[in-house]
């Protein structure tokens, strides 16, 4: 593929710029911002068993991560107060490394079904009190720390993303098999992947881990 090349006749660099391709922002969409997790924003995170967790690092560098877990698995601790069970991964630790450097996050809360989601930015924390840690269990499994968010803006998003989408729909899944494993994904972005029958012991061997290692 060529490389793209954007013109900077095409460019907005301003805000003002930039509202001014747009309609006016509509009364209710300005107030629906909340300060704190009200009835509404609880009862939403009480069903969500998924989340996104965007964060930044000190330069800006920016990263989203997926977090999942049991319904309910995000611990509103007060109205202002969020806390978030970390599980164990691949031990990169991007997320957590961001917030030691940069605070900022931002939450997207999913709940399947729903096509509306919940917006929550905030400071975090990385937490490893081990009462806190006890109320997130799963399997007698506790996790090393929480993130835990000091939230300060609250907002449900619109349905279009997800009815464009049609993220929910049971006719618009696709295949999986249509792509390689994940493993040979990675090996052939790094290594090289072996042949075929090694490539089956090797998912195998990653779904074990899996079995093994979600707690």
């Amino acid at each position: 593929m060529e490389a793209y090349k954007i013109n900077p006749e095409f460019v907005i660099s301003d805000e003002e710029t930039l509202r001014s391709h747009y309609s006016e922002l509509s009364p209710l969409a300005a107030k629906k911002c909340l300060s704190a997790l009200d009835k509404h924003a609880r009862d939403f995170i009480a069903r969500s068993p998924f989340l996104c967790l965007g964060t930044q690092n000190k330069d800006g560098k920016a990263d989203v991560s997926p977090r999942g877990d049991p319904v309910g698995f995000v611990k509103v601790l007060d109205p202002q107060t969020l806390a978030i069970p970390d599980r164990p991964g691949n031990n990169r630790l991007d997320s957590l490394a961001n917030i030691v450097a940069n605070p900022n996050v931002g939450l997207l809360f999913l709940v399947p079904g729903f096509d509306e989601t919940l917006r929550v930015n905030g400071r975090a924390t990385l937490v490893t009190d081990p009462d806190l840690l006890q109320t997130m269990s799963v399997k007698d499994r506790a996790p090393k720390l929480a993130i835990v968010v000091k939230v300060s803006e609250v907002f449900l998003h619109c349905a279009k993303a997800f009815r464009r989408s049609h993220l929910w729909d049971p006719e618009h899944q696709q295949d999986r098999s249509e792509m390689p494993s994940l493993s040979k994904i990675i090996l052939d972005q790094t290594t090289g992947a072996p042949d075929e029958k090694e490539m089956q012991k090797l998912d195998a061997a990653l779904e074990e881990t899996y079995r093994k290692t979600l707690y």
